[in-house]
């Protein structure tokens, strides 16, 4: 398999060991908790990003599948660019893609279309795939067990949004600072690493100090940060130490989880696509799972989300967004005009906890930042910036009066072989 741009290049510096709308909080102040809420219960935040996947190519079938509260689906069409009947969502047979989708600014802003969400089958036309049909594909709780499992037992979000309509560098940075500083585009530092400031420099400068570690399965986007860098020992470890710290009842107070962006078709873990899904929804069950077993447990609380749609369709138009400073996109000639003053594509995100609120649809606008909200909220650490100050901190997903659900329970998340061998043959 041909790994993504975004994995090509890899600075050895760097490598260390309905309208939305309604729904949208105040743009001027952090909307304020209620008296009744009480994130202090929460001691150890858990951070999963995975990758490239629209809520509707996860999530359309929820609301029939044991979530009713869940959005509908619409079942609309996208135009087929060969001309012949319109595309319509359909079940996907194949736990995997013949080829990546558009995810780039360019791409995604033709695939949004000022709204009307009917640009994802020309955005994503391809050799193998003539009339970008593979947009419109969904699985169900038939391929992803566990992750319908989750969204059934703990609390599921279907106004979650991307931070911005683009690719994954730039939501990424929207999750460490706040912002992507300008980047539209999956850039590499120049000078040896990104110098904007990340939550890990807010949490070291919290008094008193939050305790976090990065844990990685390979590289990932954290480790472009110049104060990550510079801070790695003690902070930056292999993913075996997220087992061992979550089986002892060592975790920090933030956890940052990260999976495999490299290897072959059946060994990448991160659902980036054409990767099977199996595979990463397999180590996402590994993840949860020792965090559910830990001594942590019971005053833990993990995000589960996806950095960006990957490409693939969602009929819920993202809404306006508090643009998060003073500093335009990055624009080069080809680029279509845009600013960082609306949300991207929507995206799956689950709140794992025993306090989570239990077989719960949240329907309160989120973004990446939101996440920064509650870790801001939770330890009274300043926001980074007018997005993540302006951002829900998730309470709605949360009750504090009892934690329901210290004795969860989890779905298994076996990896077809008929699946494997189907995407094998895709990928030789």
């Amino acid at each position: 398999m041909t790994p993504p741009l975004r994995r090509l290049f890899i600075p050895t510096v760097a490598v260390i060991a309905i309208s939305a709308s309604v729904f949208l909080p105040a743009a001027d102040a952090k909307p304020t908790p209620s008296a009744s809420s009480d994130a202090t219960k929460i001691d150890h935040v858990v951070v999963l990003m995975q990758e490239n996947r629209s809520y509707d190519s996860y999530y359309s079938r929820l609301h029939f599948q044991g979530q009713p509260q869940s959005s509908v689906e619409s079942q609309s069409p996208n135009l087929n660019p060969l001309g012949g009947p319109p595309i319509h969502p359909f079940l996907k047979q194949v736990p995997c893609e013949t080829a990546d989708l558009d995810h780039s600014w360019n791409g995604t802003h033709h695939e949004y279309d000022g709204g009307k969400m009917d640009g994802f089958t020309a955005a994503n036309i391809d050799a193998t795939d003539p009339s970008g049909s593979r947009t419109m594909g969904y699985y169900d709780r038939s391929t992803l067990p566990f992750y319908y499992g989750l969204a059934n037992e703990f609390s599921i979000a279907d106004r979650y949004f991307a931070s911005a309509l683009t690719q994954t560098f730039p939501n990424r940075f929207y999750l460490l600072t706040g912002t992507s500083f300008g980047h539209i585009r999956n850039d590499f530092p120049t000078g040896g690493g990104f110098t904007q400031k990340t939550i890990f420099e807010a949490l070291d400068e919290a008094q008193p100090q939050v305790s976090w570690k990065i844990y990685l399965a390979s590289f990932e986007v954290e480790q472009l940060f110049k104060y990550v860098q510079q801070h790695s020992a003690g902070h930056v470890f292999p993913l075996s130490q997220y087992f061992a710290d979550a089986a002892n009842g060592s975790l920090p107070q933030v956890s940052f989880v990260e999976s495999n962006p490299f290897g072959e078709v059946n060994e990448e873990t991160d659902e980036h696509p054409s990767a099977n899904v199996q595979v990463g929804e397999k180590f996402t069950h590994d993840i949860v799972s020792a965090l559910v077993s830990s001594p942590n447990w019971p005053s833990a609380a993990m995000f589960l989300t996806y950095d960006e749609h990957g490409g693939f369709y969602d009929h819920v138009a993202p809404p306006p967004a508090v643009t998060p400073d003073d500093i335009p996109p990055m624009l080069r000639p080809g680029d279509g005009p845009g600013a960082f003053d609306r949300y991207g594509i929507r995206v799956p995100a689950i709140v794992i906890s025993p306090w989570a609120n239990a077989h719960h649809v949240s329907h309160v606008v989120y973004d990446h930042t939101s996440i920064l909200s509650f870790i801001e909220h939770r330890w009274a650490i300043p926001p980074l910036t007018r997005r993540d100050a302006a951002a829900d901190p998730m309470l709605d997903m949360f009750d504090f009066a009892s934690p329901g659900l210290l004795h969860a329970s989890l779905a298994d998340a076996p990896i077809d072989p008929a699946g494997v061998a189907a995407c094998n043959a895709l990928h030789p």
